[in-house]
């Protein structure tokens, strides 16, 4: 038995499972996002709903964090406003009756998903990439 002016290491917790809740602290870490964010986009979206225990202290579901991911990633990744994002998921949430858990299902789609651009649209695009390539090059 060690002393009691000796420390121990803490010891490392296990993983949780995928399924397990998670609380405010973890899923801020995990999106790499401070937990004043994660309590506002709840004020911004009804979608989200953790649980809440005793002194409201918050418990992430699996499908919750999936949609914090995907708005994190409409609004930081993609450049959709707050109002843009509420609107995307009301239209998701409105498709055929989709619950909570088949939105954030949907952020497991490709970002790079989108509709198919046709030869002009490509053309046009590929000028305006030279024209800034050259607003480049004589910026240098």
């Amino acid at each position: 038995m060690p002393a009691s002016s000796e420390t121990t290491a803490p010891r490392p917790r296990a993983k949780k499972s995928a399924a397990a809740f998670r609380t405010i602290s973890e899923v801020a870490t995990e999106l790499g996002l401070p937990q004043h964010v994660l309590r506002f986009w709840e004020s911004k979206f009804s979608q989200i709903s953790p649980m809440k225990r005793g002194g409201g202290r918050r418990y992430y579901r699996p499908e919750d964090v999936d949609l914090l991911r995907r708005i994190r990633q409409l609004l930081y990744d993609d450049g959709y406003t707050i109002k843009g994002v509420q609107k995307l998921l009301r239209q998701e949430s409105g498709r055929s009756g989709e619950s909570k858990t088949a939105v954030a299902a949907a952020s497991k789609k490709p970002a790079t998903e989108g509709p198919a651009l046709g030869k002009a649209q490509k053309d046009e695009l590929r000028a305006v990439l030279k024209e800034l390539e050259e607003l480049k090059r004589l910026l240098k």
